[in-house]
């Protein structure tokens, strides 16, 4: 427990005690440096409550905690700003609580209810891109700390492996691909079949010029184009079941998937679910016909089938075409019933993808309510913003996009030159030193995306998230390195119980910033945002390179002070390596 959340109570009884009134919130804030103290009661929310001098207010409160509550040594009143001295002894208390707990921060599920993050989702007409990068990141980072604070999660994906796009890939494979395999091109599956993607598209663009050329208009030409209409000839067979186009589908969709296989364990993201669009796209047509029943939905003249949510400030729906075939909403409906028959115990689901489909998730969160299904309330869109580059924006038909596999070798690259350039390096074999990159180099990409908040655009610049200064990745990854090289320096038993003695001022400040870690999860989960978990990751970061450059660790002569910083140091460490794991991150033993 944090010292805010035993004063909380503490505060609470003071004000009964003093004015017969209950208090529904206290509110902290640190206590600013120039003031002496270690937590600050804001008094002017309390002037809600109680009316009075804020200042005279603050200081019989003060009085109350240095009577009746031990952890209260001492206290000073700056105008509405209660500032309290902690006891040494808490923090001592603290520390021996947590120094042999392991995966101090986390609790074991207690929640008999599951959630399902979905993350991923890719197209089979191609390969993973930055923008895919941050999409994983963010849905497996989001489902690791929801796990964390003590609920069951199952990782899924939706594969999008159906539509005219799927189709353009394996028509121009089949016109311009002379058998080629990724075994007899060298290439991942992903990048073979992304790679006629591009092909088809810059086809099709010289057919529309021919037909331009000929005199026909611009819109005519594209949807004349021979290319298209043999596209949509294919995806009209593969609908209906044409054996031959399925098994083209078949063999081109596992190329892809063992290629995005090794893109996932190369970016360190796992899932337990798959859920693939060609078998779901029939999902929810049922769920139609019951919401036509119960009013929820309504058919037009031309028999079509919508839904109404003017009143909730959208507009109208369509749910299903008036040929009868369904449109994405109606699958997302069919889909997200389909989790929770496969899974009984998901209470909630939290959808990663980019903020363009903001509105889309609005109108399915609305129409799964509207259904009657409870588990609806507790749906969530985790929207992101774009990542840009430099170089502008990404177009995957026109093979501008930067493919993640790449960006993770250039990455490693990167973190390669820098280290060689700082000389650090002696001893090591040069397996090692390309196990060192690659932990730098991921460890630097991971935390400038996912120290960002997750609804802010991203700028990506690789050479800067590979700094050895500031809130970088390899900053703090140094920082544990560190430590490691403080533990296995320390030649002596430092695992025996130290008694409590007087803090220096920064060994306070360190443990104080490592008690907000188990809240910094909860709070993290509660707001689905990994950055949270990043940047007081970088805090505590800021807040041991403090202590270690004004505090003497193994120079030290007192045995128990040595003792207990190398213990804290460890401590340090051990969070800091369950942080970055919330986050993807790995941590190496020596840089």
């Amino acid at each position: 427990m944090n010292i805010q959340e035993v004063l909380t109570q503490k505060v609470k009884d003071a004000v009964l005690s003093i004015y017969s009134i209950e208090l529904p919130t206290v509110e902290f804030q640190p206590t600013r440096k120039d003031f002496e103290g270690d937590v600050t009661v804001v008094v002017f929310p309390i002037l809600r409550f109680v009316k009075g001098n804020p200042a005279q207010i603050g200081e019989q409160i003060g009085s109350y905690l240095k009577e009746n509550v031990a952890e209260v040594e001492n206290f000073n009143v700056v105008k509405g700003f209660l500032n309290i001295v902690i006891s040494d002894a808490f923090y001592f208390n603290f520390f021996k609580a947590i120094k042999d707990t392991e995966n101090y921060g986390a609790i074991a599920a207690v929640a008999a209810d599951a959630v399902m993050v979905e993350y991923s989702s890719p197209n089979t007409n191609k390969p993973l891109h930055l923008g895919h990068i941050r999409n994983n990141l963010l849905g497996y980072s989001v489902a690791e700390i929801i796990k964390a604070s003590g609920k069951k999660v199952y990782k899924t994906q939706i594969i999008n492996d159906r539509g005219i796009h799927i189709c353009k890939s394996m028509l121009a494979w089949q016109k311009f691909g002379n058998e080629e395999t990724p075994e007899s091109t060298g290439l991942k599956g992903d990048k073979l079949v992304g790679n006629y993607y591009v092909k088809f598209d810059k086809e099709y663009k010289v057919q529309i010029a021919e037909l331009v050329a000929a005199g026909t208009d611009v819109k005519d030409a594209e949807k004349k184009a021979p290319l298209l209409v043999e596209a949509q000839e294919m995806l009209r067979k593969w609908e209906a079941g044409d054996a031959e186009v399925v098994a083209l589908w078949k063999k081109m969709n596992e190329w892809v998937y063992k290629g995005f296989e090794v893109t996932y364990k190369n970016l360190g993201v796992d899932f337990d679910t798959y859920y693939y669009e060609s078998e779901t796209y029939l999902l929810g047509k049922n769920i139609v016909d019951e919401g036509l029943e119960k009013g929820v939905f309504y058919r037009k003249e031309d028999g079509s089938v919508w839904i109404d949510l003017s009143d909730e400030g959208l507009d109208e729906k369509i749910v299903l075409r008036a040929d009868g075939t369904a449109v994405y909403m109606t699958q997302d409906i069919g889909t997200a019933i389909q989790r929770v028959k496969d899974h009984p115990d998901v209470s909630g689901m939290v959808y990663t993808v980019g903020n363009e489909q903001d509105y889309h998730f609005n109108v399915l969160f609305l129409i799964l309510k509207k259904l009657g299904f409870t588990w609806a309330e507790q749906l969530y869109h985790l929207s992101y913003g774009m990542v840009d580059l430099p170089s502008g924006k990404m177009k995957s038909r026109e093979g501008t996009v930067v493919d993640a596999d790449d960006l993770m070798k250039d990455m490693t690259a990167t973190a390669a030159s820098i280290s060689e350039e700082l000389g650090k390096l002696e001893g090591y074999s040069d397996t090692e030193k390309e196990e060192l990159y690659r932990i730098i180099g991921l460890g630097a990409l991971k935390y400038y995306i996912l120290k960002v908040d997750p609804k802010k655009r991203i700028l990506f610049n690789p050479e800067e998230s590979v700094e050895f200064q500031g809130n970088t990745g390899p900053f703090i990854q140094y920082t544990y390195a560190r430590i490691q090289s403080i533990l296995r320096k320390s030649d002596f038993d430092y695992s025996v119980v130290v008694e409590g003695n007087e803090l220096h001022e920064k060994e306070k400040e360190l443990l104080k910033q490592m008690q907000m870690f188990p809240s910094v999860i909860q709070n993290a989960a509660q707001n689905y945002s990994p950055a949270l978990v990043a940047n007081y990751t970088y805090d505590l970061v800021k807040e041991f390179n403090s202590f270690y450059q004004n505090v003497p660790i193994l120079p030290e002569e007192d045995l128990q002070k040595k003792i207990f910083r190398v213990q804290l140091s460890k401590k340090v460490g051990e969070i800091i390596k369950s942080a970055f794991a919330l986050l993807g991150i790995e941590v190496p033993e020596r840089m």
